[in-house]
């Protein structure tokens, strides 16, 4: 049987990406050098402000706190005003912010997005917000997405020690409740759970692919065999959304699985539907410890109707979901969302003050973020909470 050259190196290549995989992400482990990222509030930044020489504003953690959310938001190419809105949108003092654009966003925009984060009074006083300088070449398809999450989570472990779950979001995404309301949602939740959407994998094989962003540093399709590989006697597989909320418990945990799994999938089509989800389900330690559910809800798409804004509207308000994702030019939706349930003001506009930059505002010297108060929108988070 006849096959490409691509076909053929894609089916030739397994081992040596499994490789691959394992060095590009563990790189991030050893030197910050190998996977910088921009940190205003460090003594080694550039022309630090005033605010951020004083020493970041710290609200208070710990047991008898609420938790602490760390964010690995991604992007690409013209991202810069998406991921900058959702960043405004889901911020808050208490929790972690890592931004990354991959390798199809140009040097440009990633240095305009550094300067957009010193440039905001609170990211500066609460030193919580960091971006990374060099972005990864992956293609959402491929075990490159997986291993750049994993890269993030370990910058965000090496940021900062203090918080509880690893929430990833992509430019495409937004939340459906306020900061104040999830934080209060989560405060009641144990914290070694982690939230996934996940079933059993029905298929019995997989199409083997070679994902040439694990080799370059620009992003680049992946070569896709005629093969297939037959589904493995080990352990078993299961699928899920991509978009997982995982316990600090999971992502630090040192268990030889995920790094036997990660080998597996790294020749696998949409290994960020399989990885987490099938470390959790074969973990002896996690797999009583997952929630079957992302928190997430999709977009449902434009029907073309007088009364299509408002029936989507009423479908993500109505979904009990934390975020939605997959927004494409919903302008409209997202400024109801913004005016109606995030009660956050249009960019330029006036608008209501968030409850921890109002109590900020009136105190000060306070460590403000430590007083969360909850509003009548928070009873949607009963259709997830654990």
């Amino acid at each position: 049987m006849a096959c490409s050259p691509w076909s053929a190196l894609a089916t030739l290549a397994a081992p040596t990406t499994s490789l691959l995989v394992l060095s590009y992400v563990s790189s991030s482990l050893v030197h910050r050098a190998a996977y910088g990222y921009d940190d205003p509030y460090s003594p080694d930044a550039e022309s630090p402000s005033p605010s951020a020489a004083a020493g970041a504003l710290a609200p208070r953690k710990g047991p008898g706190y609420p938790p602490v959310l760390a964010y690995y938001i991604t992007g690409g190419h013209g991202d810069f005003v998406r991921v900058t809105r959702l960043l405004k949108a889901a911020y808050h003092p208490r929790n972690r912010y890592l931004l990354h654009l991959d390798a199809g966003a140009g040097a440009y925009e990633r240095a305009r997005l550094a300067s957009y984060v010193r440039s905001e009074r609170a990211f500066l006083e609460y030193g919580n917000v960091h971006v990374v300088c060099r972005g990864d070449a992956l293609d959402g398809r491929g075990p490159s997405a997986v291993a750049a999450v994993l890269r993030g989570a370990a910058v965000l472990l090496r940021v900062a020690a203090d918080w509880d779950w690893l929430v990833t979001l992509g430019a495409a995404d937004y939340p459906l409740v306020t900061q104040d309301d999830l934080l209060h949602a989560f405060s009641s939740v144990p914290r070694d759970l982690s939230f996934t959407d996940h079933r059993a994998d029905s298929e019995s094989h997989h199409v083997v692919v070679l994902d040439q962003n694990l080799l370059q540093s620009t992003n680049a399709e992946l070569s896709i065999s005629s093969g297939h590989r037959e589904k493995p006697d080990a352990f078993e597989l299961f699928r899920g959304n991509p978009w997982p909320i995982l316990s600090r418990a999971f992502v630090a945990a040192p268990d030889n699985l995920p790094l036997t799994l990660l080998m597996y999938f790294s020749n696998t089509l949409d290994a960020a539907e399989f990885y987490f989800q099938t470390v959790m389900a074969n973990s002896p330690r996690f797999r009583n410890s997952t929630v079957n559910h992302s928190v997430r809800f999709d977009v449902p798409p434009p029907q073309g109707m007088d009364m299509d804004l408002r029936s989507r509207y009423d479908a993500l308000v109505g979904s009990g979901a934390a975020f939605a994702g997959r927004f494409g030019d919903d302008e409209a939706l997202l400024q109801r969302i913004d005016e109606e349930v995030l009660r956050r003001p249009l960019d330029g506009g006036r608008g209501t003050t968030p409850c921890w930059a109002a109590a900020r505002d009136r105190r000060p010297s306070a460590r403000s973020g430590e007083t969360l108060t909850r509003s009548g929108r928070a009873r949607r988070a009963g259709g997830w909470r654990a």
